[in-house]
């Protein structure tokens, strides 16, 4: 385990390139049960697991990229086009037997609590993200849904290899919170997470969507718009619906679906309503 900030993001990124990456315990049991079917599991099915677990989904499309620029001589965009490409037999070779982030955090619980809330959000992040890029019409609804899940995974990676600074991370965040909590981490890592995770996915030669999708200098692009408000939701919920910043990100996102603030917080089912959709229920 790493305990103290390494020099720079490639060094980050060489740490984790060379170790190998866990799965939550669940996920794990839902590739076994599938894996007993094989004949019958059919890839939709492996494909939501997929989409479940940031940490399983990044490991597939790191393993398919090389795969398709040799077959294709393009990338594959998608979950489910990366499954049919490895198939079902070959995918269940690479992936059935990974460990799993529970035994791997075993000596220190309150990390494993931290990356399963991060998982929580994620998934959360992502089924916003998916929600509203159908409401969008977007001409890629997993697109963004996948760089929603894969938004935070730094931060997952970082829970799971080097608890300690984790731990301090959050702790900090929590005790002095500043925008995204940049201040934090670059004094905790030296760095900002999302230059590791930028390093991380031109080294695993990630999608090019997944790099653009999360690029800050490109938030007025809608679907950037898109995964980046349903991160920041997932972020504040996680809060509770008093966190104050949350009155902002649901006028944005209103603003972004083209809808009243009243009809967002009936549709994300919030009981909290902005100052402009009380005054709107109330008159």
């Amino acid at each position: 385990m790493i305990e103290a900030p390494m020099a720079d993001a490639d060094a980050w990124v060489r740490h984790f390139s060379a170790q190998k990456l866990p799965v939550l315990r669940h996920t794990r049991q839902q590739l076994s049960e599938a894996a007993a079917r094989m004949d019958e599991a059919p890839g939709r099915e492996i494909t939501r697991i997929a989409l479940r677990d940031p940490l399983l989904a990044a490991q597939v499309l790191r393993c398919i990229q090389p795969m398709a620029g040799r077959r294709l001589h393009h990338e594959v965009a998608s979950m489910t086009g990366s499954i049919m490409m490895l198939g079902v037999g070959p995918f269940f070779r690479y992936f059935l037997d990974l460990p799993t982030l529970e035994d791997q955090l075993k000596a220190a619980p309150q990390a494993l609590l931290g990356a399963v809330q991060v998982i929580r959000r994620a998934q959360r992040a992502a089924h916003y993200a998916h929600e509203w890029a159908l409401w969008r019409k977007d001409i890629n609804v997993e697109e963004v849904a996948l760089a929603a899940l894969l938004h935070d995974l730094t931060e997952i990676l970082l829970y799971a290899f080097a608890p300690k600074l984790a731990l301090a991370l959050r702790d900090r965040q929590q005790a002095e919170p500043t925008p995204r909590g940049v201040d934090a981490q670059e004094d905790v890592l030296g760095l900002r997470i999302l230059a590791i995770q930028d390093a991380l996915y031109r080294a695993w030669n990630m999608p090019a969507f997944l790099r653009a999708l999360i690029d800050e200098e490109q938030a007025d692009r809608p679907r950037v718009k898109n995964v980046m408000l349903a991160v920041a939701l997932a972020r504040r919920l996680a809060h509770g619906e008093q966190d104050p910043a949350l009155a902002d990100d649901l006028k944005e996102i209103a603003q972004l679906l083209n809808l009243s603030e009243s009809a967002l917080n009936d549709r994300l089912g919030l009981k909290t309503a902005t100052p402009q959709a009380a005054e709107t229920r109330n008159s």
